[in-house]
């Protein structure tokens, strides 16, 4: 693929270590956290709002992590690349809120179960000179900034496009001005230290993770430096997790994407052009290209050279991509790939399929590539404004319960593979758990498929999800047979209608799932826990009776004598003949204690319900 064109304008901030003493008093305590298989970019969204959105929608929806745009004084502009050119390092006051205000979100958002990630702009500062959003003031022509001299930069030299494809050119990508702002030498030191005090500042608010822009423009040896110091100080976040980090790595000719692996994640930008090409048909591409072009279930790469799942965020678009051109486009006027359900097709495909971690987007409606964030608010009397001004595509009916789908399928492989007859009709199921369908044709599809699913009656998470009572769906159902085979019809790409459909073991009725017939009396049993005083176990696992990854809903145990690693044990009914994976937890009440310290699906123990009756699952030990 060829070097794409400048993506963003970069901010660079940075917090000193007395002002990270003084705002760690204000973190909140560890929370239970929603899995982490898929977060959401709200694009310039005000923390007070973000906030509201954690509470009312993130959370109970199931998402793992919500990326805030850079939060620190930035260089006031009348557009929205503003915030990614940074002034000060030393102080958070940004267009999106104030440090009490970010700190006010980041609790928030913890108390509904999502993670809080920044996004980190170190390669640049500012062009020009003014005042910024916090009252300091910039002169990039003398690189004079708070806490930075002309002694912190690299000269000033132009990137070219060769440069990207180029051996010879590869100094320049990382020593030269992108976009013709200022370069900080990042394998500085003294700048290390700067970067090194504002990620543990924002550590000590309670941020859990960070996305690196710009990061092939600055030494991997640079990072690696900056985050072994930044690990010595906070091994953990305060909710006891790793440190997330993914990196912007736009592929080239030259860059040496490997050498980042050991920082964090990288975005696959291989994803996002793949996902435009397929879904708008360009260059003889199709939705049956998708194997060949990134692989498959244990053989990733493709054609494309995908780089492996567990080294990679994906995305369909994202505020650079969405503005200049090379992915499918959501907000833009010319070329909406929304209206034509293009859009919303390709973000099902991101959250059934198995390959790396997920981000959705959410931004604001433009004309002008340039427009700054709207001074309208999401709200109106409290009811959000979908569609208005702020598209909120994470509520998206489809997009939001496919969530669901993903946290349930965690682990779960890629199979039964189907195709329709002209390309543009794909079907597959991840394990025994969820089932997928999707339409990018003018044409119906009407078939028997083989979902890979228990028989029993499910709801189509496109369109709805279950009732209150989880004996009826809210809206359509798909009948499996007890063969695994259901037979429906996926709507075509102009029928008005979303052309998909999705089934998974956590939206079933019938048949085994929640409210339905069919159900399965399963005794767990767990020892050597090492629980304390007010604490218990329960069982916490992906159906609506283990809690549904809710720690504070899931299945108490009884303890079966005295002392602090006897057994406990305990009795639940649970859907039958279902796919199932769950943890231990110790719980106080307030806060949980993970088996292996993870939220996540790593470690998760897994069974397969008995179609009636009962069965015992005797688990041995704690995992610590």
């Amino acid at each position: 693929m060829p070097q794409l064109p400048f993506l963003s304008r970069r901010l660079a901030h940075a917090l000193t270590v007395t002002a990270s003493a003084a705002l760690t008093v204000f973190a909140s305590p560890a929370q239970a956290l929603n899995p982490n298989s898929t977060s959401v970019q709200m694009f310039e969204w005000a923390w007070p709002d973000i906030a509201t959105e954690c509470t009312q929608w993130l959370g109970p929806k199931g998402f793992g992590g919500v990326q805030i745009s850079p939060p620190g004084a930035s260089k006031n502009a009348n557009g929205w690349w503003g915030v990614y050119q940074p002034v000060n390092y030393a102080n958070l006051t940004s267009r999106m809120g104030t440090p009490a205000q970010l700190q006010s979100m980041i609790s928030a958002c913890h108390a509904a179960g999502v993670r809080v990630y920044a996004d980190i702009v170190v390669n640049q500062m500012a062009d020009g000179s003014g005042t910024a959003t916090d009252g300091s003031t910039w002169n990039a022509a003398t690189l004079t900034y708070p806490f930075f001299s002309a002694n912190d930069f690299h000269a000033n030299c132009v990137i070219n496009d060769a440069d990207y494809n180029s051996p010879a050119g590869r100094s320049n990508v990382q020593n030269c001005r992108l976009g013709g702002l200022p370069d900080l030498a990042t394998e500085s030191s003294y700048v290390q230290g700067q970067i090194v005090n504002y990620l543990k500042s924002l550590l000590a608010l309670g941020i859990d993770g960070f996305r690196i822009d710009a990061a092939k423009h600055m030494p991997a040896s640079a990072w690696t430096s900056i985050m072994s110091a930044v690990k010595t100080a906070y091994p953990k976040t305060l909710q006891g997790e790793n440190i997330w980090l993914t990196q912007e790595i736009i592929n080239d000719g030259e860059v040496d994407r490997p050498s980042y692996f050991p920082i964090g994640t990288i975005n696959e930008f291989q994803f996002t052009y793949a996902m435009r090409d397929v879904f708008r048909g360009n260059n003889g591409n199709s939705l049956s290209s998708i194997p060949g072009i990134m692989g498959t279930w244990g053989n990733w790469g493709g054609s494309w050279g995908f780089i492996q799942p567990q080294n990679a965020t994906v995305f369909i678009t994202n505020w650079d991509t969405e503005r200049n051109g090379s992915s499918l486009n959501i907000n833009n006027a010319a070329g909406n790939d929304a209206a034509n359900q293009r859009y919303t097709l390709a973000n099902i495909f991101m959250l059934a399929q198995g390959y790396a971690e997920a981000q959705l987007y959410s931004g604001f409606k433009f004309s002008n590539t340039d427009a700054d964030r709207p001074t309208t608010s999401p709200y109106s009397g409290g009811v959000p404004q979908i569609n208005v001004v702020w598209d909120f595509a994470h509520r998206w009916t489809p997009l939001a319960n496919m969530v669901g789908f993903r946290n349930a399928s965690i682990g779960q492989p890629q199979q039964n593979w189907i195709v329709g007859n002209n390309g543009n009709q794909v079907a597959f199921s991840r394990g025994n758990v969820g089932f997928v369908a999707l339409n990018n044709s003018g044409s119906a599809w009407t078939r028997s498929f083989a979902t890979g699913l228990a028989a029993g009656t499910y709801c189509n998470v496109i369109n709805g999800t279950k009732n209150a009572a989880g004996t009826a769906c809210t809206a359509d159902s798909v009948t499996v047979d007890a063969s695994g085979n259901a037979s429906f019809t996926v709507p075509a790409n102009n029928s008005g209608s979303t052309p998909a459909v999705a089934i998974y073991t956590g939206q079933k009725v019938t048949g085994g799932g929640g409210g339905g017939t069919g159900t399965c009396a399963v005794t767990f049993t767990i020892a050597n826990a090492n629980t304390v005083v007010g604490q218990n176990l329960r069982v916490v696992g992906s159906v609506s009776g283990l809690g549904a990854w809710a720690p504070a809903s899931g299945f108490a145990l009884t303890i079966q004598g005295s002392g602090a690693n006897v057994p406990w044990s305990g009795t639940v009914t649970l859907p039958a003949g279902t796919a199932i994976q769950y943890k231990y937890v110790k719980w106080n009440g307030s806060n949980a204690v993970w088996e292996s310290n993870q939220t996540t699906s790593s470690g998760n123990r897994e069974f397969t319900s008995c179609a009636s009756g009962s069965q015992a699952r005797s688990d041995g030990n704690f995992k610590f």
